[in-house]
């Protein structure tokens, strides 16, 4: 089965930047659409960026626009790697952030937790 395998995260000041990478372990069909979601303590899972790997469509949730970019660092026919890099980062940023894959492409909903692999989660912490 195929992993969705991140890194990337850490600790920042407010203001400074960081860079989440996720790489899919092997071929997957779920490779029409890619997305980071965040999961503050006590909230619900949330988009954040999603893009369509072969066509370089992209998606950001309102409160990340402006400051993230989703983009695609590697697509073969066997495996893909997304990254997102975060600026300006601000304290409501802190959340563990997952990576997730789908079948099918971005669309209207691709803020959905309907995607098909998620990554195990990695930690993003904004503190002065």
């Amino acid at each position: 089965q195929v992993q969705l395998l991140e890194s990337g995260g850490g600790s920042v000041r407010p203001g400074g930047s960081l860079t989440l990478s996720c790489a899919t372990s092997e071929y997957t069909s779920s490779r029409e659409c890619m997305a980071w979601f965040r999961q503050a303590p006590g909230k619900e899972r949330e988009g954040v960026a999603a893009i369509s790997p072969s066509r370089a469509k992209t998606f950001y949730a309102n409160s990340v626009k402006g400051r993230f970019v989703i983009s695609v660092s590697h697509y073969d026919d066997e495996t893909i790697t997304i990254n997102l890099q975060m600026n300006n980062l601000k304290p409501e940023d802190t959340a563990v952030y997952y990576c997730a894959a789908s079948m099918f492409s971005c669309g209207g909903s691709w803020d959905r937790p309907s995607y098909n692999y998620w990554g195990q989660g990695t930690q993003v912490t904004v503190d002065s």
